[in-house]
């Protein structure tokens, strides 16, 4: 009986022990998740362009094939527009809300023309958009995300070195940029 006694006593304290390393290493950890990384890379509303060693907010490309640019955005104020063009074999994008849920995603072979012209947007926001779509965005593809906050991971593909130039200007040139919504 007193063994029973000790061993459980010794799977508490143990626990107990287990729960303090985790609570104590907590906030290290909250800081360093993959939304608060890309904000790290600078300013908000703009693709930046991921190197081969990891930067100063801790992100790299993986992939020697592809290339990579990120953006942070917040739909607070208004839709989020994000396009690229470009020769490139392939790319693909993906957006994901403050907790790295994937919320969309598409590549060339699955958006309108091979060209990347997506909308991001809250429900509200998407409604007031498909009420007055202008002519010059009736191809764009709008998401709509109950997300607010969030980022977009940008891929060009560069399987051959003589392709990596043209899949980095294809990511110079992506924008990731606040839409103006008119009042209605």
């Amino acid at each position: 009986m007193l063994k029973i006694l000790l061993a459980i006593l010794t799977g508490l304290v143990g626990a107990a022990l287990l729960h303090l390393v985790i609570i104590l290493a907590l906030p290290y950890y909250s800081e360093r998740d993959a939304y608060s990384r890309v904000l790290g890379e600078g300013q908000p509303f703009r693709f930046h362009s991921l190197g081969a060693s990891r930067d100063a907010a801790g992100l790299s490309r993986n992939d020697p094939f592809l290339d990579l640019a990120v953006c942070a955005f917040d739909l607070d104020e208004n839709p989020v527009r994000l396009t690229a063009s470009g020769a490139v074999p392939f790319w693909s994008l993906a957006t994901f809300d403050s907790a790295s849920n994937e919320t969309f995603s598409i590549n060339d072979r699955t958006s309108v023309g091979g060209t990347l012209d997506v909308i991001l947007a809250t429900p509200l926001q998407a409604t007031r958009l498909r009420k007055a779509l202008p002519a010059a965005l009736d191809q764009s593809i709008i998401v709509e995300t109950s997300a607010p906050q969030g980022y977009a991971v940008l891929r060009a593909m560069a399987p051959q070195a003589s392709f990596r130039p043209g899949a980095l200007q294809f990511l110079a040139q992506a924008t990731c940029s606040p839409m103006e919504m008119s009042a209605n």
